[in-house]
């Protein structure tokens, strides 16, 4: 069930290349000289809408048939996929309409309408899924799920290859975890091209969905997410996304919020890149020592978005980490 080839990631590499950037890769003296590796910056929040959804989303679209398209597309997302939907569909011509909860940053919603969807607001993460289904069936539209999905991990795995294609040398990647699909895709890519890379995900310590995934051998339902990354506040994983992690993802990381605050400070102070707590949580990791045995590696961190609001900024930069 679980079977992804590298050529359907190559394919969904042909096909976003005309839409989509290839985001730069810098380097960073001062998280190098801070944490003894060689540090790499994959700057997804360069990427159109402002983070590496637009990846899934279009190589999903892309598969779509005529039929398809003209029924509609009905997503959920915290913001940075309802971003990335809303603009894939307005390319595609498709309708779009996206469940997102009352608690999303008003920019990722302000966007996301600006994109041309429909957004329907739902106010308990934990059964936001159940209403995206009645909203899916209401409409008779098709659901392009934000992360549980081969299309959409294929979209998201030509992060790996870009960063092998840039950086072939790199001995460790660390990327964040929500739903799953983006580690799922880097993961897969990247173990299969060069099997000796360690790959790591990061959570925040109020949303642990992989790791209670891989606790119990099945995706777990959280019964409750507290976290300032709402790009990591998926309520659950899918299946998919668990059995990618299960077989090519070395290690998962928790992390405090307090840690990713930290991180968004240090990302934007010295490296003048304005990454969202999501996109910063597997810096938060690094800097904090929990992950082992990177002194002198090549270590490649995917801030994989930028979308962030002025409320949050005020927050973090008045906290004290």
């Amino acid at each position: 069930m679980h079977d992804l080839t590298l050529d359907a990631v190559y394919e969904a590499q042909t096909l976003i290349r005309p839409i989509l950037h290839r985001t730069p890769v810098f380097t960073s003296r001062y998280l190098s000289e801070r944490t003894g590796a060689e540090v790499y910056l994959k700057a997804e929040l360069f990427q159109k809408t402002g983070s590496f959804k637009p990846r899934g989303a279009i190589n999903k679209l892309k598969h779509f048939s005529s039929e398809e398209k003209a029924r509609g597309i009905v997503s959920v997302s915290a913001g940075n996929h309802a971003q990335a939907v809303a603009f894939a569909a307005a390319m595609e011509r498709i309708p779009c309409t996206v469940v997102m909860p009352t608690t999303a940053p008003a920019n990722k919603l302000e966007a996301t309408r600006n994109y041309g969807a429909t957004v329907v607001l739902h106010d308990d993460l934990r059964t936001i899924f159940d209403r995206t289904e009645e909203v899916r069936k209401e409409k008779n539209a098709i659901l392009l799920h934000p992360f549980n999905d081969p299309h959409v991990i294929a979209g998201q795995g030509t992060v790996g290859l870009e960063i092998y294609e840039d950086i072939p040398e790199a001995d460790v990647v660390i990327v964040g975890i929500g739903g799953g699909a983006l580690i799922s895709g880097i993961a897969f890519v990247l173990k299969s091209l060069k099997p000796s890379i360690r790959i790591i995900g990061v959570e925040p310590e109020g949303a642990p969905t992989m790791t209670e995934a891989l606790k119990e051998g099945k995706p777990v339902r959280l019964e409750k997410i507290a976290t300032i990354a709402d790009g990591l506040a998926a309520p659950i994983v899918g299946d998919w996304n668990l059995a990618f992690a299960q077989r090519y993802v070395n290690e998962i990381v928790l992390v405090p919020d307090s840690d990713i605050q930290e991180a968004v400070k240090i990302l934007l102070q010295r490296a003048k890149l304005f990454v969202e707590p999501a996109g910063a949580a597997g810096t938060a990791a690094l800097i904090s020592g929990r992950i082992r045995d990177v002194r002198g590696k090549k270590v490649v961190l995917v801030l994989s978005g930028g979308n962030l609001s002025f409320d949050v900024l005020k927050k973090v930069l008045s906290a004290e980490c």
